[in-house]
């Protein structure tokens, strides 16, 4: 098979069972884009030894609102929503990253990519954006990736890997930077990373119903027809409606994304209101 360089993290939350196996089948190697991915597949790499790894710990800057309150979001604005601190990105990832929910759906791309069970990949907020993630390990080390907030970095190691390119960018100069700060995620606050964590564990359809909700929720905020806050709710009251069920073929997944939308769709009016 050919290798594959993944910039696209829905398809493995979507799909990541059915994904992976077809990879392990044709024997092609999937190179993720994502600079949190990016970052594991090399910590892990540099760890040879099996039974080493105790957990994988994605890194997330916590977004716009971080800090606030979930009645500070009851009136915030989609600019406030885009206005991300420390990556350039389009308005669907910067209001998924907003909510939280751009790291659920990495942990869930973490879990396939990796095979690494839910419950050994962790979560951490650092506003700072230089540490893309950590690998601990059985004897109380930990392993970080570390860099400036690049995307010409990972994109250039996918497309190189195995090798590293030369690319031009700044240097790391941690004296300059002077502090980096991590603190646990307010679930409490930002339910979206609670539900796709809820999801990945139900496991079979749920993570296609979180994206398929996710993306018509987005897309209505993004329209004005739905609050911040609005986004977890709609996503968690589909999630109630349509049960999991196992996934055996790519149709399985189609079915169960149209199926997702027609009730997101349907149930917006109830929660905007």
């Amino acid at each position: 098979g050919i290798d594959l360089a993944l910039a696209n993290k829905e398809s493995l939350v979507v799909g990541g069972e059915l994904v992976m196996a077809l990879a392990e089948a044709t024997g092609a190697s999937v190179i993720p884009v994502d600079s949190e991915h990016s970052a594991l597949l090399q910590l892990i790499g540099a760890e040879r030894r099996p039974g080493t790894i105790d957990k994988l710990v994605l890194t997330a800057s916590g977004g716009p609102f971080r800090g606030r309150t979930t009645a500070e979001l009851t009136d915030v604005t989609i600019e406030q929503a885009l206005a991300h601190p420390t990556w350039a990105m389009g308005g669907k990832i910067s209001i998924d990253s907003a909510t939280l929910m751009n790291k659920g759906l990495e942990l869930i791309e973490a879990h396939h990519l990796f095979g690494v069970p839910l419950e050994q990949i962790d979560v951490v907020v650092h506003p700072q954006s230089i540490v893309h993630s950590l690998v601990a390990l059985n004897d109380g080390a930990a392993l970080a990736h570390m860099g400036l907030p690049d995307m010409r970095v990972p994109i250039s190691f996918a497309l190189h890997h195995p090798e590293r390119a030369d690319v031009d960018v700044p240097s790391l100069d941690l004296a300059a930077i002077g502090e980096l700060t991590f603190e646990q995620p307010d679930v409490a606050t930002f339910g979206c990373l609670r539900l796709a964590r809820e999801a990945a564990a139900a496991g079979g359809t749920a993570p296609c119903v979180l994206n398929a909700a996710n993306e018509v929720a987005v897309a209505a905020f993004l329209g004005g027809a739905l609050p911040f806050n609005g986004i977890a709710e709609l996503i968690e009251r589909v999630l109630d409606e349509i049960p999991a069920e196992p996934v055996g073929h790519f149709s399985d997944l189609y079915r169960t994304d149209s199926v997702a939308r027609e009730r997101s769709e349907a149930l917006l009016g109830a929660v905007a209101s």
